[in-house]
């Protein structure tokens, strides 16, 4: 076995195609497939399934071996960087995906100190709904990922790094901002912003279950997946909505807005880092760890994992 086999085969799985792998290993089709062939004669079973003349299905076989590739890819490129970093080279790469918001309100501090700290780093950061974020660290894609707990399948490691708090969103002098305790009943009165539909995790599919238990019939006015956005049209009177928000952070607070807690009905969540399991942590990505979970154990914050 060849280690430009482990690696033909391993994007050959990743793609699905032996022209698209091809073009990632500087190797032809018909090298590729030749190597791919050899790889299946030396392991006596079949990897992929030839579906006519350009589809591959991988086969049980070869998820196993895809299994075993990834691994040895990542391990390699972890002593390639660690490596590295013993003979005194500045070279390494990060990449981190999170959502927007996470991305806007609580990434630019440690972000702006990690570059300052490590500017020879390779650094590339990730726009991505949640679903998105957990699927690119699952792959491999990406070193950390941002998410919420609940969002992050137990395959998968996370450590908390900060709590996160449902709250309504109204204008100040909204009925609802002089409540101190609100009800589902009272918020099911008014014109709603809510988030699309985009799975059964999803904020929007845990508001829909209160309605539907309470038996309650509500408008929705809008629908936006932004935060931002809502809070924006909140502040026009249009409606009103919901966020997830870190105590004591600037953003949407600054806005002239009612933020009216909601803890009786959605208990605290978790935004967390998640990575692979079997992720090497080389001293340039564990340095951005430390700066990002600085502060937060005096805080009670980020001292769980999984």
């Amino acid at each position: 076995m060849e280690w430009q086999q482990i690696i033909g085969f391993y994007h050959t799985a990743k793609l699905g195609s032996f022209t698209k792998a091809g073009e990632v290993t500087c190797r032809t089709q018909s090298a590729l497939s030749q190597q791919i062939k050899a790889l299946e004669e030396e392991l006596d079973c079949c990897l992929f399934e030839r579906i006519g003349t350009r589809r591959l299905r991988i086969t049980s076989a070869g998820e196993t071996f895809f299994r075993f590739a990834e691994s040895m890819l990542m391990a390699y490129e972890g002593v390639k960087e660690e490596l590295a970093e013993l003979k005194g080279l500045r070279k390494g790469r990060l990449r981190i995906a999170a959502p927007f918001t996470t991305l806007y309100h609580l990434f630019p501090e440690p972000l702006k100190e990690y570059i300052e700290s490590f500017p020879w780093v390779e650094l590339t950061v990730s726009d991505c709904p949640q679903a998105k974020v957990v699927s690119l660290v699952k792959a491999g894609d990406m070193d950390f990922g941002i998410a919420l707990e609940s969002a992050v399948s137990a395959d998968l490691l996370l450590n908390r790094w900060k709590k996160v708090h449902t709250v309504l969103l109204t204008p100040p002098g909204h009925p609802l901002a002089a409540l101190k305790r609100v009800t589902m009943e009272q918020i099911a009165r008014y014109p709603l912003i809510l988030p699309p539909h985009n799975g059964e995790q999803s904020s929007r599919a845990r508001l829909d279950v209160l309605f539907r238990e309470k038996g309650l019939d509500h408008h929705v006015i809008m629908e936006s997946s932004n935060v931002e956005l809502s809070a924006l049209y909140v502040e026009t009177g249009l409606g009103i909505s919901f966020a997830t928000l870190v105590k004591d952070r600037p953003g949407i607070k600054d806005r002239c807005l009612a933020f009216i807690p909601l803890d009786h009905y959605f208990p605290p969540r978790w935004i967390s880092v998640v990575m692979r399991k079997d992720k090497v942590l080389t001293p340039h990505k564990q340095a951005f760890l430390d700066i990002l979970f600085r502060g937060e154990e005096e805080k009670g914050e980020g001292i769980g994992n999984r």
